[in-house]
């Protein structure tokens, strides 16, 4: 399946089980739109369950295993509401609102609530502010016509997959001692791969305006 040069370049994309799951979903009406609102639910599930988890409001084991969930789940529905809309035909004049929007409130909501979490809310909040830088580089690029650059290390992808790494880490940690700082040293990570991936960002933009 080739990709469209304004979309994030995903292999899961192309597996057949995600075809198969999208196909299923356009042929029962489900709107992208739709999927994109359940993407936020499981993104503020995954994260109530965090905190939650670490301060022993519920069992430490099940908090941070629901937070790895409500990552992957919210990553599932961001993939499948683009395929919808586009394989399925479904694509909506607010689709695009609906496309964006969620992602930047999904980011924040697990970043800011794993960082309560481990009891450094200064990381989750630094976290979920270069997300948003990130993502605000990449969309002004496409405003200008110079597309959208969806360069790593700390892309959402990237974010999130050593965000539910440090969730499964933390759960499978045999000393709750050691959760705290396994959570920390994971936003920590990511929060300075993503300034890495903003800077980028900026760079390449500039290069492609011409001034280099």
């Amino acid at each position: 399946m080739e990709i469209a040069p304004d979309r994030r370049p995903l292999k899961t994309r192309s597996a057949a089980w995600a075809q198969r799951l999208a196909a299923a979903l356009a042929g029962r009406n489900v709107s992208p739109n739709g999927i994109s609102i359940a993407g936020i639910g499981f993104a503020c599930g995954g994260a109530a369950a965090l905190p939650a988890g670490a301060h022993g409001w519920i069992h430490p084991v099940a908090g941070f295993l629901l937070g790895a969930a409500g990552i992957q789940l919210r990553l599932l529905c961001n993939m499948l509401d683009g395929l919808v809309a586009v394989e399925g035909g479904k694509k909506s004049a607010t689709g695009d609102l609906f496309n964006e929007m969620p992602d930047r409130l999904e980011d924040g909501v697990l970043l800011v609530a794993a960082g309560y979490a481990c009891g450094d809310p200064s990381a989750g909040w630094l976290c979920a502010v270069l997300a948003v830088l990130t993502a605000y580089v990449r969309s002004f690029g496409a405003s200008l016509g110079k597309g959208q650059d969806f360069c790593a290390p700390g892309a959402k992808p990237h974010r999130m997959f050593l965000l539910t790494v440090g969730c499964l880490v933390a759960a499978g940690c045999p000393v709750a001692d050691l959760t705290p700082p396994v959570l920390q040293i994971t936003l920590w990570a990511i929060a300075a791969l993503t300034a890495l991936t903003a800077c980028r960002r900026a760079v390449r933009l500039y290069r492609k305006m011409g001034n280099l």
